[in-house]
């Protein structure tokens, strides 16, 4: 009887100090799963500015079990992690980052948890945020409780993309071949039963990290717009409620006037309403304006990432 196929994808974006130490676990983590799985590693090189693509090339000249995607340029985490999907060809496919903070030595228990078969997943939360900048920290478990609230599909506090998935999910989530890509969220609206596995944060091995507070707040609208349409119901409702209240502040200025006989004084104030109306209306065009932008990205069509270079015979 042939061994199933184990597929880790990694995206790469100028992970070379990384690597080493990376590729090291995985071949100790294969080994130890060899007796039962064929391993094979996706390395998705998401448009590297340092040696990364060199490094990859180094081990997939050594080791038959190393496959590299080199993409054109840098398309960015999401693109690389559907290039991934698109090229896996496991039984079990797992995604992974590649500085180490998604310990490889859990897999073992991941694949434990999936052969029992009750679950399609094995997902991965962190259950501390040691060593992360407490505003990060906070605006992190905020984005979380904002968008269980307002969004149908549910996202867990502390979620990684650490996960182990089953090839049926796997598909599922290829056939999302949607361009604006929220993958927390696409790992969660397409169901299948998830086992969430705690783990206690862990740092870099080595490198930088490449998501600045502003990059994260930009990914975590993304969310918000990719799965909920509560903005768009909030902006109504506030344009909704100030039209109500300058109603009735016209009604008491009429009447104000027609009983006390009192002029029309305050331009300070009115002032600064009209400013603050206008930053209101501003806010809303904004966000409607975000939605107009998704769906004019989505009906371009164009291709969620383009390969400049692999050792996939039969890249897609």
């Amino acid at each position: 009887m042939e061994k199933k196929l184990l597929s880790l994808i990694i995206p790469c974006y100028n992970e070379e100090e990384s690597l080493p130490f990376l590729f090291d676990e995985l071949t100790k983590v294969a080994e130890v799963l060899s007796e039962r799985y064929r391993s094979e590693f996706i390395f998705v090189n998401d448009g590297s500015k340092d040696n990364t693509a060199k490094v990859l090339k180094h081990y997939a000249a050594v080791d038959e079990r190393v496959k590299y995607i080199t993409l054109s340029r840098n398309f960015g985490k999401e693109p690389a992690m559907y290039a991934g999907f698109c090229n896996a060809d496991g039984d079990y496919v797992a995604v992974m980052d590649a500085d180490m903070q998604d310990p490889p030595s859990l897999l073992p228990q991941m694949i434990d948890i999936i052969e029992q078969g009750e679950y399609d997943c094995v997902a991965t939360r962190r259950v501390t945020r040691q060593g992360e900048p407490p505003v990060r920290s906070f605006f992190a478990r905020l984005f979380y409780k904002l968008s269980n609230k307002m969004s149908e599909t549910t996202i867990v506090d502390g979620a990684r993309d650490f996960r182990l998935m089953k090839r049926q999910m796997v598909k599922a989530i290829v056939r999302m071949s949607e361009y604006n890509r929220f993958s927390k969220g696409i790992f969660s609206w397409v169901g299948f039963n998830t086992y969430w596995l705690q783990y206690e944060n862990v740092e870099r091995v080595a490198g930088k990290t490449k998501w600045s507070f502003w990059k994260l707040f930009l990914y975590a609208i993304d969310g918000f717009v990719d799965f909920s349409n509560a903005p768009l119901a909030i902006s109504a409702i506030v344009g909704i409620i100030f039209t109500i209240l300058a109603f009735i502040m016209v009604i008491f200025i009429i009447m104000r006037k027609l009983i006390f006989g009192d002029p029309v004084e305050g331009w300070p104030s009115m002032v600064c309403i009209i400013v603050f109306i206008g930053g209101i209306e501003l806010f809303c065009i904004g966000i409607i304006g975000e939605y107009l932008s998704k769906i004019y990205l989505e009906v371009k069509n164009r291709p969620i990432y383009i390969i400049g270079d692999t050792n996939i015979d039969d890249a897609n």
